[in-house]
């Protein structure tokens, strides 16, 4: 299918609608030939009726055909106008392919935080969900969702410090890759020679960039070790990565201390004393599904049986904070297996923090790439079923993001136990603070409330890069300075 836009203006919004109902469309820019079937026309102002611009999108497949107009006053602001053209645009969707996505017209990844701000700005939680279903066309099931992700958010916002931040650090390394997966890591199997080298850079990087926030008098409020899997480091090198976050930054003035402990085929006794012993107080071990069936498909080495083994090891150990990601859609299952998944990890795992992910078809992912069974068809029940099963139990949803590529334009929504909320999720999904990030991939990301500006720093992509381009990537943590010196 082949979306024409006779009016660049909109290209962004357009393309993204109409990637919810199409896999893969071409987008050309003017109006289809006379005779052309197969596409998406959508045209804003060449016609011009009472003085107000004629705004149109048309759709034309074989039997299928229908065109929808409205009009824009020629003093309207733009964004009215793009709202409109969305509108349009989904309305012609839907009534031809007969779905409906369930954000409508909101095509951006952060709705429960647009929700918040409302919400903070003066508007009634009520008010804002009503204005979500109405103007923006979102099921009124998950407009309400975004209004209890808000209202929990809201409450946690108040530990967000002004001249705090959040330390981020990034281990780019697993021990195999999984078919929905595009990060950008390396397999050990194939670069465990690379890690002693990586981990004694990145502490170089940590030292280099502790010296900056303590001359601008920054706090650190959560630490949150990242990757990839950080527990294919071998205990060592987590010995001498965490050593050095202490050196550099000292104890999170929150006292969170999350890592990404992943895969249990990474997961040993000693690994996890280490991380204890270091002050950690969240680990993530994660079985995306208690189907053991659906892991092979997907490339995971282990069983739900191995999850197991390694909450046990953990609670051993007191971990009292232990995060599940289930993922929703993956190829090979379907509901009465995710809803298992779902009630496995509650009562059985007792995971305090679940984190319910809808399937992305991600492009350098080899499922993507293959395009073969991408997905579960009922990945919407599946979300559906995992809300209501959990906010049954006690939890409650503290943030949600959005991600292009998602089946059937879903959600992922983070659940905790109250008081078990992780602060970090909260703070860069809703752009809250500064996240300050080390290693390669990591992105540092510096928020000036009163500008209201978001400034990035990358690091290198790739571990390589990482560490022969290094003291150039240093060099780019000198802007820190600059930026907080023009607020």
């Amino acid at each position: 299918m082949t979306l024409y836009l006779k009016d660049d203006r909109f290209h962004y919004e357009l393309e993204n609608i109409m990637r919810m109902f199409f896999w893969r469309p071409e987008i050309k820019a003017g109006a289809p030939e006379e005779g052309e079937d197969g596409f998406c026309f959508a045209e804003a102002g060449s016609t011009v009726i009472a003085g107000e611009e004629l705004l149109s999108v048309e759709f034309r497949d074989g039997d299928k055909k229908i065109r929808l107009e409205d009009t824009a006053a020629g003093t309207a602001v733009e964004k009215e106008i793009e709202q409109k053209m969305a509108v349009l645009m989904y309305r012609v969707l839907s009534e031809v392919t007969g779905r409906k996505p369930p954000f409508g017209v909101m095509t951006g990844i952060r709705p429960a935080k647009y929700m918040a701000d409302l919400v903070e700005n003066g508007m009634s939680a009520a008010d804002a969900e009503r204005l979500f279903v109405e103007r923006s066309l979102v099921d009124p099931a998950k407009a309400h969702l975004c209004r209890l992700t808000a209202e929990t958010g809201l409450k946690l916002r108040e530990h967000c410090d002004d001249r705090g931040f959040s330390l981020y650090v990034s281990i780019p390394f697993c021990p195999s890759r999984c078919s929905y997966c595009s990060f950008v890591s390396k397999t050990v199997e194939k670069d465990r020679s690379m890690t002693g080298p990586y981990v004694e850079a990145l502490c170089r990087e940590l030292s280099y960039t502790s010296a900056i926030t303590k001359e601008l008098g920054l706090r650190m409020q959560t630490v949150y070790i990242g990757g990839g899997t950080p527990t294919v480091l071998s205990e060592e090198e987590l010995k001498i990565l965490t050593g050095a976050i202490e050196d550099c930054f000292g104890a999170p003035t929150e006292g969170e201390y999350s890592v990404e402990a992943g895969r249990p085929d990474t997961i040993t006794e000693g690994k996890l004393k280490v991380l204890k012993d270091a002050g950690v107080t969240r680990i993530s071990i994660n079985p995306q599904t208690a189907n053991d069936e659906v892991l092979r498909k997907v490339g995971r080495k282990h069983t739900a049986a191995d999850i197991e083994r390694c909450y046990e090891l953990a609670r051993a150990l007191g971990f009292d904070n232990i995060n599940a990601d289930l993922i929703a859609g993956l190829p090979g299952d379907d509901l009465d297996s995710f809803r298992h998944s779902v009630v496995w990890a509650a009562e059985t795992l007792k995971a305090e923090n679940i984190t319910v992910h809808a399937l992305t078809l991600k492009r350098a992912s080899f499922l993507r790439e293959t395009e073969s069974e991408l997905f579960s068809p009922e990945a919407p029940g599946m979300v559906d079923f995992a809300q209501e099963e959990l906010t049954g139990k006690g939890y409650v949803p503290y943030y949600m993001y959005r991600q292009k590529g998602t089946v059937e334009s879903l959600e992922n929504t983070g659940y905790a136990l109250p008081g078990k909320e992780c602060l970090y999720n909260l703070f860069i999904m809703d752009e809250l603070q500064s996240i300050i990030a080390c290693g390669a991939g990591a992105v540092t990301k510096l928020k000036d409330s009163g500008r209201n500006l978001i400034e990035r720093i990358f690091d290198m992509k790739y571990p390589q890069d990482y560490l022969q381009r290094f003291d150039e990537m240093l060099r780019r943590k000198d802007r820190i300075t600059e930026f907080y010196s023009e607020k």
